[in-house]
């Protein structure tokens, strides 16, 4: 299929009567408060005018452009700041994304968050994102009307990691690219020692400090490192608190 802009829109994701635009500026100064707090890009997607709504000052979702640049930009940005195999991959995201979101409850799908990583380009950087997505905004049938984007730089070397979160629920959706398919998984539950180990590793503290605080061997504070990358599925500490950061596990 060719990566077009209506490609990204199809009978999932269409909106059900014309949505009521007096509440979009309370929306927008609600975003650009949010962006003020953080370093992250923050945007919103209007998918009834199948545009963006806002779009963050903050520069790293912006490939060197003006915030009015790339909301003039739209969609076409993915096209033209995106690998072409990656916007293909964020095209079966999208169609995966609401098929999942259509099948839950209108009222429950508030809750729901999905994330997923892929490249931006600017110029002859390629920088990879992790992006999440949250429908924040309702037609009376559950069809949404905005979407909250919050882009952050990914801890993670290659595109995918494509999940779904709900708020409040233990389990996790992930979608495999190969089988097409949502998969159910537990989110891993975090002891006291590794929730320590991560407050003090955010605080800066070596190995041998982070022992000495939390009154253990340093051969204990290593093992216990070990065990947790593992039960994350990381790779090194920064990579380990980025995880937990995110899907509130401390």
């Amino acid at each position: 299929m060719e990566n077009k802009i209506e490609n990204f829109f199809f009978a999932g994701n269409a909106v059900s009567g014309e949505p009521d635009y007096r509440l979009a500026e309370t929306f927008v100064r609600t975003a650009e408060a949010f962006a003020n707090a953080t370093y992250q890009s923050v945007y919103i997607i209007d998918y009834f005018r199948k545009n963006f709504l806002y779009v963050s000052p903050n520069p790293l979702f912006l490939c060197g452009m003006s915030a009015e640049e790339v909301k003039e930009l739209g969609y076409q940005f993915y096209l033209d700041h995106v690998p072409a195999n990656e916007v293909k991959m964020l095209l079966e995201i999208n169609q995966a994304g609401f098929s999942f979101i259509n099948k839950i409850p209108p009222a429950e799908r508030k809750k729901y968050t999905i994330s997923y990583d892929f490249h931006i380009i600017n110029g002859h950087d390629k920088v990879l994102i992790n992006h999440k997505l949250t429908g924040f905004a309702y037609q009376p049938d559950g069809s949404v009307w905005l979407g909250l984007s919050v882009v952050s730089l990914s801890t993670h070397s290659n595109a995918g990691q494509i999940t779904m979160h709900c708020r409040g629920k233990r389990e996790y959706w992930e979608y495999d690219l190969q089988s097409h398919k949502w998969e159910i998984h537990d989110t891993p539950v975090l002891n006291e020692t590794e929730k320590e180990i991560l407050t003090l590793s955010i605080q800066g503290l070596t190995i041998n400090a982070i022992a000495k605080r939390a009154h253990l061997a340093v051969d204990s504070v290593k093992s216990a490192r070990r065990r947790l990358f593992e039960k994350l599925g990381v790779n090194n500490i920064s990579e380990a608190i980025s995880y937990a950061t995110n899907y509130k596990l401390f």
